[in-house]
């Protein structure tokens, strides 16, 4: 696709780090991932919810980005936090002996099957926003990999809306847009 550039604000960043680190437990005896490229939004997140919390940040380079080459890194440098798409999921091996204790998958939908392998050995959780909402503005709570895992509830200082064409809230069940609101 075309790249877009957007404007967004520093004060989301801090409600960003607090709510991903919080929710998947990032202590300054972790060792996160750098996985997403500095160009992508996703990279503000891995390095704000690391190093705000003290933790070691490993980062990837070029050539360990999926595949048996992440597979090393994850257990050659005992991670124990990361974020994932779930096409990069996927090339990893949940069978393998990794130190992960929680990752964040995002920046696509993912599959229940991708999933649940991967919530069988550690905490999986499922992150959703766009770029405009400082990265992130829902996350799930732990899932079991037995459906598709939910986008889950608004983190720190955001609220959503599920609104009509007419803007108006819509009612349980039923179809609509997703309205995001909050500093970030």
């Amino acid at each position: 696709g075309t790249p877009k550039g957007v404007l967004v604000a520093h004060g989301g960043v801090p409600g960003l780090a607090k709510a991903q680190s919080r929710r998947i437990g990032v202590t300054e005896a972790s060792r996160a991932l750098q996985l997403a490229s500095f160009s992508f939004d996703a990279a503000l997140s891995e390095l704000a919810m690391a190093l705000c919390c003290g933790a070691a940040l490993v980062v990837a380079s070029r050539d360990e980005r999926s595949g048996d080459a992440l597979d090393n890194l994850l257990a050659n440098e005992k991670i124990t936090h990361a974020t994932f798409t779930p096409t990069v999921l996927q090339t990893l091996n949940p069978g393998r002996s990794h130190s992960l204790q929680a990752m964040i998958v995002a920046s696509e939908p993912c599959p229940a099957k991708i999933a649940e392998p991967w919530a069988k050995r550690c905490r999986v959780f499922n992150a959703y926003g766009p770029t405009e909402s400082t990265v992130c503005a829902t996350m799930s709570g732990a899932v079991t990999g037995q459906g598709v895992p939910p986008i889950g509830a608004p983190i720190a200082n955001t609220r959503v809306y599920v609104l009509s064409p007419d803007l108006e809230p819509c009612p349980l069940g039923t179809v609509g847009e997703l309205y995001i609101a909050g500093a970030g």
